[in-house]
């Protein structure tokens, strides 16, 4: 089986190096970085099977080089690694297509885990090869597209969890905590803020068919009516 392959991209040199060579010690296979620029430069020389960002870089910010990759590649997962935890800069993250946030200090058995968990996600996805009727779309849960005629859309990792989600319970009412433990691993306050951030994306990507609606059911979950 062939090695992991990580971009980690992490300004204060010492830590970065734990980093690396604990995850190599691991038998990954590590790119370290230390800033934006360099990260984005080497993601485009050799894409990696998974990225971890530090947030606060020099040149450019971890917000600003996921926003820059999600517009390529709406597949590989990103983690981003923080010492932030206010509520906005979760969301932020999140809206822009990251797939889990890191706060340090941290222990890497928990990092590893989190890394595995989210490429053992894109393989089952990539298992799935079939487009699913939505109305007037197409779905591609493996690509992570939606399809309207001819013109098709990415999605992001976290859009397409969701939007599957809400399919597989079509035209009936789907718990907030069910979604937030399957797609977040917590149902706390700031991943159910994050949740409201890309139920309004999923909107706004289905809106060119009147006849799909995501309900907001108060107090209890969403309902995709199709």
């Amino acid at each position: 089986m062939s090695k992991i392959n990580v971009l980690l991209a992490e300004d204060e040199l010492a830590l970065g190096m734990i980093i690396q060579e604990s995850l190599e010690s691991r038998d990954f296979k590590v790119r370290l970085c230390q800033d934006g620029q360099k990260a984005w430069e080497s993601y485009q020389a050799q894409k990696p099977d998974v990225l971890v960002l530090d947030v606060m870089m020099p040149k450019k910010d971890g917000f600003s080089l996921a926003s820059e990759i999600r517009k390529i590649d709406p597949h590989t997962p990103i983690i981003f690694l923080t010492s932030k935890s206010q509520t906005e800069d979760v969301v932020k993250g999140f809206g822009l297509g990251a797939n889990d946030y890191v706060r340090k200090p941290f222990s890497m058995e928990e990092l590893i885990v989190r890394i595995k968990a989210h490429l053992d996600r894109l393989r089952t996805r990539q298992n799935q090869s079939d487009w699913i009727a939505l109305g007037q779309y197409e779905f591609h849960p493996t690509r992570q597209l939606l399809k309207l005629g001819d013109h098709e859309q990415p999605l992001t990792s976290r859009e397409s969890q969701l939007l599957q989600i809400l399919l597989q319970n079509a035209n009936d009412i789907t718990d907030r905590t069910v979604i937030l433990n399957q797609i977040w691993g917590s149902d706390d306050f700031f991943n159910a803020r994050s949740m409201d951030v890309f139920i309004t994306k999923l909107r706004k990507k289905l809106q060119d068919d009147p006849e799909i609606q995501i309900l907001n059911v108060r107090g209890y979950g969403f309902k995709l009516v199709c």
